[in-house]
């Protein structure tokens, strides 16, 4: 007996799509100046599995590769809106030439509609968030009265921008390492929290819940405790909101599930994997904070255990040492550098090493994720989906999951899982290599 959900009814994407993102930074400036300039044919939107990948249909031998985002109703990129919350006050032109991401020709054709996107005043804690600062925040008040500044917020950008749907992301800086506690477990309790100023309930929490309560999709993607709070999951569930993180899988841990898949695949056993990074933008100054760094690190941890399995494969992996380390150095800005040297043994016991140099650009992979997670985000509500969207695994460093399932952190198996639940949204059969048409 089949167990797979019934072919759901996917509302059409017409109209406006809006964007919030918590955090005006690098990643969102070069998200929304990239968008711009691909609208405007001044670049290519290279990274985005939505805009530049095909999936397959039906037999290799039916030659049936559509684009995904001609089989699937994606909203259009002229139909996207964005708006956001910092604690600093400049327009997104101002904060791109900050970033220093992206150079100044390019910025200076994008500089009329990048200026018009000014941010919002932000909800912030300095017990969060602890080497930055700004003056582009909410008044004084509980977290409650936070939250429903947050609501009217998204109300009124709503309205003005004449939108029809908004997804929520967070780009904003990575947040002190907290574990769910008391107020976590129940709305009843959240709530209550909210109205007391609870310590344990996060900025990034109060976003999430203002976003659930209004009805917009929420995906996060930094490390912290925010939306995976068991409250915030149960409400996604009770409202029908899609939820998904968390923690963009960008450089190191991007390359990790490309490679740790592919040593296991093969039965080669790893002892040592030993990471470092250096980076000299915002998020590196934020990461210098041991509190912040310990969410980071949780969520970088996570992935070569559930690829490896040790518990199953003892042989191979149960004493492999992993190590990572992240230094704040300004001078690299957002070009990130990735370091790892991974000892891995063969045949007979014999020892071997793995060298990687990653010398990337941290925003740069950024961007597209955040492009394909708003549009996915939005297809799946379309689409009825409710509750975390494991199927979006595929984009984040430490995947959410339904209560009760580890995570799958390999990327191929990711992907596969990705295609074939756009393929079940369509109606499609979904691909398992077995090779059946071999047997019609």
């Amino acid at each position: 007996m089949s167990t797979t959900p019934a072919t759901p009814q996917i509302q059409p994407a017409g109209g406006k799509l809006g964007i919030l993102i918590p955090g005006m930074g690098a990643v969102t400036t070069t998200f929304i100046a990239g968008v711009e300039a691909i609208k405007r044919g001044i670049a290519k939107p290279i990274g985005s599995v939505t805009q530049l990948a095909t999936i397959r249909l039906g037999k290799r031998t039916d030659n049936n590769s559509p684009m995904i985002k001609d089989f699937v109703p994606l909203s259009a990129l002229e139909n996207l809106e964005f708006g956001g919350w910092d604690i600093f006050d400049e327009n997104c032109y101002e904060a791109a030439v900050h970033a220093g991401v992206l150079e100044r020709t390019l910025l200076d054709q994008l500089k009329e509609p990048l200026s018009l996107i000014k941010p919002m005043p932000a909800v912030f804690d300095s017990n969060y968030v602890k080497r930055i600062n700004g003056p582009n925040q909410k008044p004084k008040g509980s977290k409650m009265d936070h939250a429903q500044a947050l609501m009217e917020d998204i109300r009124n950008f709503k309205e003005s921008r004449g939108c029809d749907r908004l997804v929520m992301i967070w780009c904003g800086s990575t947040e002190v390492f907290h574990r769910a506690a008391e107020v976590h477990q129940s709305m009843e309790a959240f709530e209550a929290g909210l109205v007391a100023s609870d310590p344990e309930i996060s900025p990034s929490q109060i976003y999430a819940y203002a976003a659930l309560k209004m009805g917009v999709p929420y995906a996060n993607g930094a490390p912290h405790l925010a939306v995976d709070a068991p409250c915030l999951v149960e409400l996604a569930r009770q409202l029908n909101v899609p939820i998904c993180g968390k923690d963009f899988k960008t450089g190191q841990t991007f390359m990790k599930t490309l490679i740790a898949p592919g040593l296991k695949s093969r039965m080669l056993g790893v002892t040592g994997w030993f990471s470092t990074n250096i980076l000299g933008n915002r998020d590196g100054e934020v990461l210098d904070e041991p509190g912040s760094f310990k969410s980071k690190e949780e969520s970088k941890l996570s992935a070569l255990h559930q690829i490896f399995q040790p518990e199953l494969y003892p042989d191979l992996y149960k004493d492999l040492y992993h190590k990572v380390r992240i230094e704040y150095y300004p001078p690299r800005g957002d070009s990130k550098e990735g370091w790892d040297n991974i000892d891995i043994v063969g045949w007979l016991g014999y020892p071997m090493q793995i060298k990687i140099n990653f010398l990337c650009r941290d925003s740069i992979l950024a961007a597209p994720l955040v492009l394909d997670l708003v549009l996915l985000m939005d297809l799946a509500q379309r689409a009825g989906m409710r509750g975390v969207q494991e199927w979006l695994s595929f984009f984040f460093k430490a995947p959410m999951t339904a209560p009760g399932l580890y995570p799958e952190h390999d990327i191929f198996i990711q992907l596969m899982k990705m295609k074939n639940t756009l393929r079940w949204m369509k109606g499609e059969q979904l691909i398992t290599h077995l090779g059946l048409e071999y047997y019609d």
